[in-house]
């Protein structure tokens, strides 16, 4: 690469994109890298404030900037995510679907410990759509010894070999959900229910199929005879609706103990969703919803439940580590997933 006045520059190639500016109207790359820089493109060169420019000069030990992050986008994406670019320099990497954002955090430290390598993500554990941008490299200068870029190039292709790709989206699996509202005043229809809507709704969202929704009263018996019914007629995965904290007609964490094989947990280091119950009985999660579930927005469920419809395996070390950034803000005009709220 070598920088010459514009003037001198006819013929050759431009080295780099070079950006246009105008304000509220246009930023994008008005000469791209590689094309040829004609008579007439003097004017407007020094019109965007450019009296010299880099031409292509490359060693042949060196990247140029699109080269560079074009193989370390490769490098590291695994399934559900596109490339973009290069543009400007730029890679950018986007889900193909929706599903559940996975980052292996130290390969992306490892990247981002090479001098003049930048590889900038947003939070894992996000449930994204189709489009949306997860990730951006490039490198910083114009151009970039090979040997370096080689080496994390390689380490990151390893890692993708052994099925264990630094970026990748993960299918929400569509499990039927069934519900078990829980409370003797629903059950006996003396209030209505406005629980199980919003668990309804809540399942929808992150992908899962509504499969049937039963009552039960404030009896560890009913309650475990529901779930079961729920199982037997197909359930995949029972959410259970109230009845979690520590009054004495609220039996729900034993009735799920008392059917499941397994409790991950009774309790979580989140707010709100303190009283969350994760258990399974085989492979089918049970989830006891507290009452936050109905009147707030985002709770521990948020959280959990994407990585559920996700297969992953959950464990009281994951939820322990929500801890950090497990105080909802209960802002005035809420904007999760763009917030704190589960982000480490």
């Amino acid at each position: 690469m070598k920088k010459v006045k514009v003037e001198e520059a006819v013929g050759k190639l431009f080295a780099h994109d070079l950006t246009k500016i105008v304000p509220g109207e246009f930023k994008g790359a008005r000469f791209k890298k590689g094309e040829i820089i004609k008579e007439e493109d003097i004017k407007e060169l020094k019109s965007m404030g450019k009296n010299h420019v880099f031409i292509l000069d490359m060693k042949e030990d060196e990247y140029h900037e699109n080269d560079a992050a074009l193989r370390i986008a490769k490098a590291s994406r695994g399934e559900g995510i596109r490339l973009e670019g290069p543009k400007e320099g730029k890679m950018t990497l986007v889900a193909e679907k929706k599903g559940l954002l996975k980052i292996d955090l130290e390969q992306l430290y490892k990247v981002n410990d090479l001098d003049q390598l930048m590889y900038a993500t947003i939070h894992q554990n996000t449930v994204v759509e189709e489009g949306k941008a997860l990730a951006g490299t490039r490198i910083i200068p114009l151009t970039i010894k090979k040997a370096p870029i080689d080496t994390v190039e390689n380490l990151l292709l390893r890692e993708q070999s052994q099925n264990n790709p630094m970026i990748y989206v993960k299918e929400l699996i569509p499990y039927k959900i069934g519900i078990v509202v829980t409370g003797t005043e629903v059950f006996e229809g003396r209030i209505q229910d406005r629980f199980g809507p919003v668990l309804e709704k809540k399942a929808e969202e992150y992908g899962g199929v509504f499969h049937k929704m039963v009552y039960a009263k404030d009896e560890e018996e009913d309650i475990k005879e529901k779930i079961e019914e729920l199982i037997r007629d197909g359930a995949e995965m029972i959410m259970t609706s109230g009845g979690m904290s520590v009054d004495a007609d609220d039996v729900t964490p034993l009735a799920i103990k008392n059917t499941a094989d397994q409790v991950v947990t009774y309790g979580s280091s989140v707010l709100p969703g303190a009283m969350f119950m994760l258990a399974y009985k085989g492979e089918i999660p049970i989830l006891g919803i507290p009452a936050c579930g109905m009147y707030h927005r985002i709770t521990i469920l948020d959280l959990v439940l994407p990585r559920v419809m996700a297969k992953e395996t959950i464990t009281k070390k994951d939820i322990n580590q929500l801890a950090h950034g497990g105080l909802c803000q209960n802002c005035a005009v809420c904007h999760y997933p763009i917030c704190p709220l589960g982000k480490a």
